[in-house]
């Protein structure tokens, strides 16, 4: 916590170079000193504000001596607040000076250790960007001097562990097998596309994004490599406070957010709505194909284009029975609904060079989605204890997801597939309930128990029709049809216990699951059962020294498979290149090890190593194979998922923000990984390795004046996978903004993305024991925005919220989208 704060200040300083005050003589000083040892305390936080307005004035860090000074004050009274980690915050009120020249001397100011944990101190004027806690890092997007310019998918670019690629996949540690978490709990915003949502939302709604590299006990233990909680902003008063968020993107369309929190007595809200546009914007790809056995050559190449939009909302409400109770709720939906347009011409020469097969195919379809939450929480607390505390939580979860293609062959040659339509409509269902238990034993010891039951239901009512050429009727296609339903129930009990002395904290758990099983498809009417038990461990360890922090973790973590990599629906949108899901997907155990130093003085930085490995690796295949359509023999390449082989991952990551002068931050964001992937498939040993990565770069300087200059930077390196690895990828951002009105309650943003090139273009490549395959996508880059961001109201004290509530982590959340626009 320490050096949190030394952070937040050095942030201050820089922040008050804009503060332009008329010259006075009158200075405060004095010496912080503890209470006990009679010791000085350097790098304690000295925050001086105006007594009469609230507003702060500046900011110190005390030097190794405890000694500070603040100069060339105006004559009035002030307030001065102390804070140090594991002491008790102390405030000194400061009268008017009495004496031209006066210079007042507190003499030794002296502070006590904290009997509990010491909370966060809220200094208005300026706040740190990075926190290493013991078992995970926060990134303080309010910290973060571009928040106004800013979507939150742009913010994750600059979060320690994780990146944004080409497509807006968020990946961490450069894997995609996480878990994405709002306040903790699993959420309908992220239920099928997050990217989609986060780069519709602005960064202003969001507080702080958390990256748990070893998630203790009390979190389901789904998420390979980890999990993100996005914390969004909730700070209410009596009164109320709300902000008005909107674009305008050349090539992405309009977008329009809605902030508002507000307390009235024991009741308080707070929450956001927002719609955003995607625009309408052709991109182009292409697949290439060897076959190795017999030299043919498969080529393809289309275009698409797709229109489409989205809502989504989020409320969380909370009524103060007494001291002691309290009951919140929430709820959050997300909707969205989007059309396709797309083109493509296919053919295939065989080894001498000949035309053996040929098509184009025309495909319009498409997509609606919807999700949403609603959850109802009961927090008791205790008399003797404040921080004792029992909640009862429940929650239902829906998100459903509509899927239509109409597919119109023409100018075949040897091509036997008639006009077809497919229709899948799925999603999932689930009722949560949850118990937990908070019982801090003394100043240093704290346990954590509870349980919780997760019903879940995942379905797939998927359905073909193939043109009869005679009736030109469409008619049913049986084989290709079928109604998939996936129960999973999964009842867990975990117990965790902290320690906490002055320079060590160290928290271990430990959680057994037990899940239940069972598949059903119509057409069989027997299900499939499958129950087994995990028991999994965490340990993290944190070492605090004067102005640095080392961590150790380690924790076991199990990825269950979620709908999308289920679902045996066969998508033949592209019907030479098909996807489907594999219902007799397994769990994947995960083992991972952590270390990470931060420094916390005058910049910061973070650096930390990693080390994962599994033996029951989902991955991502290919494999070609030949089937009769019509009489026609036809040559298909189907990509599945399947439990395959060893995954084993060596990781470095590196973050550092600097501020070399006033008014210049400057922050690097940067891993580098090593995968190993061996396994078998179809009967042939693969194995692959690699390098992967990114690096991200981002500066700006704001002028007294108020403007604001910034640029942004990235490179993207491919990931590897077992049959091949995809291409890298560069962006780059400029912004220039402008606060103005009264208090700087209005900003305005101007941004230009990937100005010097229309397109992008992103190649990948697969080789497998019959085919080697390259694929490349052209997709819109370059796209020019206005930001426009305008607050109100006046707030003055929090909205209680329980400290406990339902996170359901334990299945993989969806995939990625298409690309960003800010």
């Amino acid at each position: 916590m320490k050096y949190f704060l030394l952070l937040l200040v050095s942030a201050g300083i820089i922040s008050n170079a804009f503060a332009q005050s008329a010259p006075s003589k009158y200075g405060i000083k004095g010496i912080v000193i503890d209470s006990v040892t009679n010791q000085p305390l350097g790098f304690t936080t000295v925050a001086l504000k105006d007594a009469v307005t609230k507003q702060p004035v500046k900011t110190a860090l005390t030097k190794d001596n405890g000694s500070f000074e603040f100069a060339n004050l105006a004559n009035k009274t002030y307030t001065i607040t102390f804070v140090y980690v594991s002491y008790r915050a102390k405030i000194i009120s400061v009268p008017a000076f009495k004496q031209p020249d006066e210079a007042i001397d507190l003499g030794k100011v002296t502070i006590s250790p904290s009997s509990g944990q010491l909370k966060e101190v809220s200094i208005n004027e300026a706040k740190p960007l990075i926190k290493q806690e013991v078992d995970r890092i926060a990134y303080d997007v309010q910290a973060d001097p571009e928040i106004k310019a800013q979507s939150v998918l742009d913010m994750i670019r600059k979060v320690p562990l994780l990146s944004v690629d080409a497509n807006d996949n968020i990946k961490l540690k450069g894997s995609g097998n996480y878990k994405i978490l709002i306040n903790g709990k699993e959420s309908a915003l992220m239920a099928k596309s997050p990217s989609d949502v986060l780069k519709s939302m602005p960064a202003t709604n969001i507080e702080k994004i958390e990256v748990i590299t070893t998630p203790p006990a009390k979190y389901d233990a789904e998420g390979l490599t980890g999990i993100i909680n996005i914390i969004t902003k909730k700070n209410a008063d009596q009164g109320y406070n709300g902000s008005v968020n909107g674009r305008a993107n050349s090539v992405f369309g309009p977008g329009i957010n809605l902030n508002l929190t507000m307390k009235q007595g024991k009741f308080g809200l707070a929450g956001f709505i927002g719609y955003g546009s995607s625009g309408t914007n052709p991109n182009y790809f292409g697949n290439s194909q060897i076959f190795l056995k017999n030299g043919a050559a498969l080529t393809q190449e289309g275009s698409n284009s797709y229109s489409g939009h989205n809502t989504y909302g989020n409320a969380e409400l909370s009524y103060e029975i007494d001291s002691l109770n309290l009951i919140t709720g929430s709820y959050q939906f997300y909707g969205g609904s989007g059309n396709q347009m797309a083109t493509q011409f296919t053919k295939q020469i065989n080894g001498v060079g000949v035309l053996d097969q040929q098509y184009a195919l025309d495909n319009s379809g498409y997509n609606n989605f919807h999700g949403l939450d609603a959850s109802v929480n009961y927090q008791m607390g205790f008399k003797k204890k404040k921080d004792q505390l029992l909640t009862l939580s429940y929650k239902y979860s829906y998100s459903p997801n509509a899927q239509f293609n109409d597919n119109v062959i023409s100018n075949t040659y040897k091509y036997g597939q008639r006009n077809y339509q497919q229709y899948n409509e799925s999603g999932n269902k689930e009722h949560t309930i949850q118990l937990d238990y908070v019982q801090p034993v003394n100043k240093k010891i704290n346990i954590e128990a509870g349980g919780k039951a997760i019903l879940r239901n995942n379905y797939s009512d998927f359905t073909t029709k193939t043109q009869n050429t005679t009736t030109n009727e469409y008619e049913l296609t049986t084989d290709q049809s079928n109604n998939f339903d996936y129960n999973q129930d999964v009842y867990s009990l975990y117990n965790s216990y902290q320690l906490k002395f002055e320079k060590w904290t160290a928290k271990a758990g430990l959680r057994i699951e037990h899940t239940e099983t069972n598949a059903r498809f119509s057409s069989i009417g027997t299900p499939v059962t499958s129950n087994y038990d995990n028991l999994i461990p965490s340990l993290s360890v944190q070492h605090n020294f004067k102005s640095s922090s080392v961590t150790f973790g380690f924790t076991q973590r199990i990825q269950r498979p979620g709908i999308y990599q289920l679902n045996p629906f066969v998508d033949k949108s592209n019907p030479k290149f098909i996807n489907t899901g594999n219902p007799d997907l397994k769990p994947e155990l995960n083992n991972t090890f952590e270390l990470n130093f931060s420094s916390f003085s005058k910049n910061s930085i973070t650096a930390g190593l990693s080390y994962a490995f599994s033996d029951n690796s989902i991955q991502n295949v290919s494999i070609r194979s030949t089937q009769i359509v019509n009489g026609v023999t036809d040559t298909i390449t189907t990509t599945t998922f399947q439990n395959l082989g060893s995954n084993k991952t060596l990781g470095l990551n590196l973050n550092t923000n600097l501020s070399p002068v006033k008014g210049l931050n400057i922050s690097i964001n940067a891993q580098l990984t090593h995968l190993w992937l061996k396994g078998t498939y179809n009967g042939n040993l693969y194995s692959n390795d690699g390098f992967g990565g990114n690096v991200f770069l981002n500066t700006g300087y704001k002028f007294k004046s108020g403007y604001r200059i910034g640029f942004n930077g990235g490179y993207f390196y491919g990931d590897v996978t077992l049959q091949g690895r995809n291409g890298d990828y560069m962006y780059n951002s400029y912004v220039v903004g402008k606060d103005f009105l009264k208090n700087n309650k209005a900003t305005i943003s101007l941004v230009a993305n990937n100005p010097y090139r229309k397109y992008f273009n992103q190649k990948s490549y697969t080789n497998t024991a019959d085919f080697n395959q390259s694929s490349y996508y052209k997709g819109p880059y370059q796209s020019f925005a206005v930001r426009f961001n305008y607050r109100f109201g006046k707030l003055n004290s929090d909205i209680k919220k329980n400290q406990r509530g339902i996170n359901n982590d334990d299945t993989k959340g969806g995939g990625g989208n298409k690309t960003s626009g800010n």
